[in-house]
């Protein structure tokens, strides 16, 4: 009985110490192994706790990965391990990533999308929220000076934008708590160009942005049916010439300040010649720089079947008389002479017969 005895205090000796070594996380003389959250979700990766500090440092440091955490739609979705209730189941940690925050300036505006007040442009400037019977509207004085009466001094506007403008306001307008200003360009008149030339509307035209493509400005001028061409001048630069026919020319951007002339085919000459005898179209031509006598001839529709091959030149001297030179037409076309050059007022005769 005593041995019977005995051997049941023994084991109940033996459970307790079990116990205790369960409850202070040795098992069997050995650390028990400890579960993390993500070496749940990835029960292949379990490690014990080492004696070491700096050893289970390095094991932190080499255990977790990025490509070994599951994201948070990933856990929200997970099944429990076996052995596991579902409440007992940690969060996992969402899936680590490196964001790297691309910060975009704000591109500058082009010519063609602001407008920059000057003098003489009327501003309207509203204050939201706050309704008023009295005039809105504010023209730029000389000096491009804003006189606002809720501001505490004028403001040098010219060169800003309506936003611009607004914000400075805002924070001038010291009777009211937060104001909201709203501003814009009600008339336009700082930024002119002159159109002249063959236009049904000719004169000043204002510009609504810095630069204005030339296409706008012919449509409020109204160029003329025969118009085909026009020029831009500009300060400090050559002339631009245009070809009103071709789409990417009416494109070009136009600048304050410019002269803008539309213009139709070449002007008409202000020099002739005359021909005549036995021609096909004889009488008055168009005389140009450079021309010479058979030029003249085809431009007169050739000889007829009855021409001969001599052709008279009649120019008038500085005394006012005729001189005469007399040519072969023939001698000309087979290269024996050389065509000769005529001048305004040259008369050409073509002879008939031999």
């Amino acid at each position: 009985m005593s041995k019977l005895i005995l051997t049941i205090v023994v084991g109940l000796a033996s459970l307790v110490s079990a116990a205790a070594q369960a409850s202070s996380g040795v098992v069997g003389g050995q650390p028990k192994a400890l579960v993390r959250s993500d070496e749940i979700a990835n029960p292949s990766r379990v490690r014990a706790l080492s004696g070491s500090g700096a050893a289970d440092k390095a094991s932190d440091a080499t255990a977790i990965r990025p490509s070994s955490l599951l994201n948070h739609a990933t856990a929200k979705n997970a099944v429990p391990q076996p052995g596991l209730s579902s409440a007992n189941v940690p969060a996992t940690r969402p899936r680590t990533s490196i964001t790297i925050a691309a910060t975009t300036a704000a591109l500058p505006l082009s010519p063609n999308q602001i407008y920059r007040v000057g003098v003489g442009d009327v501003l309207d400037v509203k204050v939201l929220d706050v309704p008023t019977a009295k005039s809105t509207l504010y023209t730029v004085l000389e000096g491009g000076l804003l006189d606002y009466p809720l501001s505490n001094a004028p403001l040098a506007v010219a060169g800003m934008t309506a936003d611009e403008i607004a914000a400075q306001l805002t924070v001038r307008i010291k009777v009211l708590d937060n104001p909201r200003v709203a501003v814009r360009v009600r008339d336009y008149s700082s930024h002119s160009v002159i159109v002249s030339g063959f236009v049904l509307d000719p004169g000043a035209r204002f510009l609504r942005r810095e630069t204005t493509p030339l296409y706008v400005v012919l449509a409020e001028a109204r160029p003329r049916s025969e118009a085909i061409r026009a020029t831009i001048t500009r300060a400090g630069g050559p002339a631009i010439n245009i070809d009103l026919k071709n789409q990417n020319s009416l494109a070009t951007p136009v600048l304050p300040g410019d002269i803008i002339k539309v213009l139709t085919p070449a002007a008409e000459p202000s020099s002739f010649y005359y021909t005549g005898g036995a021609l096909n179209t004889p009488g008055q031509k168009p005389f140009h720089s450079g021309l010479t006598l058979t030029q003249a001839i085809l431009a007169s529709g050739g000889v007829t079947r009855a021409a001969g091959s001599k052709i008279k030149v009649s120019r008038q001297g500085t005394d006012g008389r005729l001189l005469l030179s007399e040519y072969s037409l023939r001698q000309i076309e087979e290269g024996k002479l050389a065509d000769p050059l005529l001048q305004a007022g040259d008369r050409i005769a073509v002879t008939e017969g031999r």
